[in-house]
């Protein structure tokens, strides 16, 4: 595939370029965990991006921080299947019978690294 030469200069810069990139357009045949798409990171801003609409904004910088980390916590929490409202609910009690989700996270790492 990419030493095809079709004739069509614009088409054969277009099959060279791909070429430069082989090596990591074809990762994920040596990291089979890595996925094919982004559309968790997609769902992710749509889910930033319908908050915002709703809400008009917020007022302040630090307005935007608490809701850039909540919204951080729950799209993580969402990703390990752990229940965000749990989950906070255990942090501001100060419980803390939850793991971490830095934790959670790097045991899925570990776990499917091996």
């Amino acid at each position: 595939m990419f030493s095809t030469k079709t004739g069509y200069e614009k088409l054969d810069e277009r099959i060279a370029k791909t070429k430069e990139n082989k090596e990591y357009l074809l990762k994920v045949l040596s990291l089979p965990e890595i996925p094919l798409h982004n559309n968790a990171a997609e769902l992710a801003a749509r889910a930033k991006v319908r908050k915002r609409d709703v809400s008009l904004q917020t007022i302040t910088e630090e307005g935007t921080k608490a809701n850039d980390t909540f919204m951080t916590i729950v799209q993580t929490a969402k990703k390990l299947d752990v229940s965000a409202y749990q989950y906070i609910c255990d942090r501001v009690s100060s419980i803390f019978e939850m793991p971490s989700l830095a934790q959670l996270i790097r045991e899925k790492s570990s776990i499917s690294r091996n």
